[in-house]
């Protein structure tokens, strides 16, 4: 069987600061080949605005972030498109896991509620965004965070955002 490749790349490394985990990329990101690509996503703007990123970075430019030590995921590395149209099993749980045992970053911020919910084991419904409570001992920290996509406007706060950089300041 061959692998299919990743529509985007994984930047991560070990002992991270934090790793930003979305679900899949959008079609936007997919046909760019960069992360939190379409214009209307607040990704970028959110980073900037909290202080995590000292200045507005482009979404093309998402390779930089490792310098900050920051990381970029998703859990669906080979489909694109609305979370819930992708197939299930193209959702790789276990592959993310054996990446955050083997790299261990000190802190995932899950940027959609199906991401987390992915993570945490829990339905969407029952997900909260902000810090939760870590499962197992030597367990990164985990944020959920509003997703930034213009589709989620409704929804969107950067408060969580922002308890993302108290949390980083800490380090």
């Amino acid at each position: 069987m061959s692998r299919k490749a990743h529509i985007l790349p994984d930047r991560l490394a070990p002992d991270l600061r934090v790793w930003f985990v979305g679900t899949a990329a959008g079609p936007r990101s997919a046909a760019e080949r960069a992360y939190y690509a379409h214009p209307g996503n607040r990704f970028w703007r959110a980073l900037h605005e909290c202080e995590i990123t000292p200045r507005l970075f482009a979404p093309h430019e998402y390779p930089l972030m490792l310098d900050l030590s920051i990381g970029l995921t998703d859990f669906c590395k080979v489909s694109w498109g609305v979370d819930s149209k992708i197939a299930k099993e193209h959702f790789d749980v276990a592959g993310f896991t054996r990446k955050v045992k083997r790299l261990k970053p000190h802190a995932l911020a899950f940027t959609s509620k199906t991401a987390a919910s992915l993570w945490l084991g829990l339905p969407t419904g029952r997900i909260t965004t902000g810090r939760h409570i870590a499962v197992q001992q030597n367990q990164p920290a985990v944020f959920v965070l509003p997703s930034p996509s213009g589709l989620a406007t409704s929804y969107w706060s950067i408060a969580p955002w922002r308890e993302v950089k108290v949390f980083l300041s800490s380090l």
